[in-house]
């Protein structure tokens, strides 16, 4: 029986070793952390709980397909819970939009705003499903440049769709051809954010985040989203897949330009016939192989973010389960993030309120806030200056406690039981993000948007990535599936 070693307890690599037990091999998951899930992760403090990552399921049948590869039921694990409405839009002028994955209540809310964009809405959506009917088979559910010639040839084959992802639009220029409404212009172009770039550099092709999210609907896991990552370690237990916490991995062990053991931080050496790493691939290649990045660090970083929760003795009638509060000029919001890397005077602020949900996730008259602000990479690790989190960090609190304020939203600081806060510096030493980035590289070019990371080595035998800075992205669905392309890499080679 083949041993495979995979570093990293994050979806990713557990949904990689689900499917990889499954098919017979003996996997050891090794994970730097004292709990499993990577950003995906849970804060319980004095009877308030956080989901400390994504807060939002989209795909939900690519969760189902992982279960079911492996013969369970996902009703058996998760209760998946339909949002409605998928989220509270406020703007600076008082006004609001509650969206909908219902198609009438969407264009009867967005008439609302402007009547003439309500009759777009429909054509917005036939163009989100052209891209996606055009990029799914090539772009999501299939490995990027399979090895082999059979896989090269299948890929070759999909080339000719390029033509129609609408690659040569910014973003924000799509976006402006269907909405003139301004306030509605931030709201579609929102999405772009969803994998770290700025709608007025990223093609148009990310229109497909949008028809994803209001075709196939914004779905919460009872409980928590961590539920996910205790439905996953169990599923990947029952299969006989080991687990270890506290286990960071010091360097991967490479004979001939092949992977052939991991070394951990104790020294533990641990043969392997395959690694597969859930780590971010630049650190992979920089710290864990001692190798020049792979041209990573000459691609634009995405986003990060800093991220406050909040348990506060305080209840909001106005919050919905999720809730965007948007800045009053979106350009100048992203000039400072992309273009000057620096804190916005003015953020568009998220706010996650799962006790909207889920009543036990915060005491009685209590409220659990997870506060997320769209935030600037670090600076290179040549870098003369890196971003100072500790003073920043205070002040874009500040800052945005002062903005939801402004916005009906007043957070009192002696109703504060409980604060914790995350900084893009946290991100970089907590989880081994490039640059303290939520999704590895942006998509703020035609090129970048198109060329991540493939899930195998070109440099290293017997070296697999997965996670949200390879091949297919963030975000659970793409995650989930960047595991799949990784496990079905691994058979196929074992096949030939």
């Amino acid at each position: 029986m083949k041993q495979v070693v995979v570093i990293g307890a994050g979806i990713g690599g557990l949904a990689t070793a689900i499917r990889l037990a499954r098919a017979g091999f003996r996997v050891t998951v090794l994970e730097k952390n004292e709990r499993v899930g990577g950003k995906m992760n849970i804060v319980q403090r004095n009877g308030y709980t956080f989901d400390t990552g994504p807060s939002l399921l989209t795909m939900p049948f690519i969760v189902e397909e992982l279960f079911r590869s492996v013969g369970h039921r996902v009703e058996d694990y998760l209760q998946l819970v339909q949002v409605e409405p998928l989220c509270r839009y406020r703007w600076p002028d008082g006004t609001h939009l509650d969206a909908s994955t219902h198609p009438d209540r969407m264009r009867a809310a967005i008439a609302t705003l402007r009547q003439g964009d309500a009759e777009a809405f429909p054509r917005f959506m036939q163009h989100g499903k052209r891209l996606y009917d055009a990029a799914a088979e090539a772009f999501l559910y299939q490995p990027l440049w399979s090895l082999g010639l059979q896989g090269v040839l299948r890929n070759l084959r999909l080339v000719p769709r390029l033509v129609h992802l609408d690659p040569f639009r910014t973003y924000n220029t799509a976006v402006s051809s269907f909405f003139h409404d301004r306030r509605l212009q931030q709201l579609f172009n929102r999405f772009a954010t969803y994998n770290g770039s700025s709608p007025y550099r990223a093609p148009a092709t990310l229109l497909i985040i949008p028809y994803i999210e209001f075709a196939f609907g914004g779905w919460y896991i009872a409980g928590g989203i961590y539920r996910l990552t205790e439905a996953l370690l169990r599923l990947a237990q029952s299969l006989g897949v080991v687990v270890q916490t506290n286990a960071p991995v010091a360097r991967i062990v490479v004979e001939h330009m092949t992977a052939r053991a991991v070394v951990l931080a104790s020294g533990e050496e641990i043969r392997a016939d395959v690694v597969v790493s859930n780590a971010d691939v630049d650190y992979t290649y920089r710290s864990l192989l001692g190798l020049n990045g792979r041209q990573a660090t000459s691609y634009d970083p995405s986003l990060s973010g800093l991220v406050l929760m909040l348990g506060v003795r305080q209840r909001f009638p106005s919050l919905q389960h999720h809730n965007i509060f948007f800045s009053s000029d979106y350009r100048a919001e992203f000039n400072a993030l992309v273009e000057h890397r620096t804190i916005p005077s003015d953020p568009t602020v998220y706010v996650c309120n799962t006790c909207f949900s889920d009543p036990q996730h915060a005491p009685e008259g209590g409220s659990n806030l997870f506060v997320l602000v769209n935030a600037p990479p670090l600076d290179g690790p040549s870098s003369a200056r890196r971003h100072n989190w500790s003073a920043w960090g205070r002040e874009y609190r500040r800052i945005i406690l002062d903005k939801l304020s402004s916005m009906g939203i007043r957070i009192e600081d002696e109703k504060i039981e409980v604060e914790e806060m995350i900084t893009p510096a946290d991100f970089e030493s907590r989880y081994h993000a490039w640059r303290g980035t939520l999704y590895g590289m942006s998509s703020n070019s035609r090129r970048s948007a198109f060329v991540r990371h493939r899930n195998t080595s070109s440099r290293i035998g017997n070296l697999y990535f997965v996670g949200g800075s390879v091949h297919p992205g963030g975000g659970i669905p793409l995650v989930l599936l960047s595991g799949k392309h990784a496990a079905d890499l691994i058979l196929r080679r074992e096949n030939t």
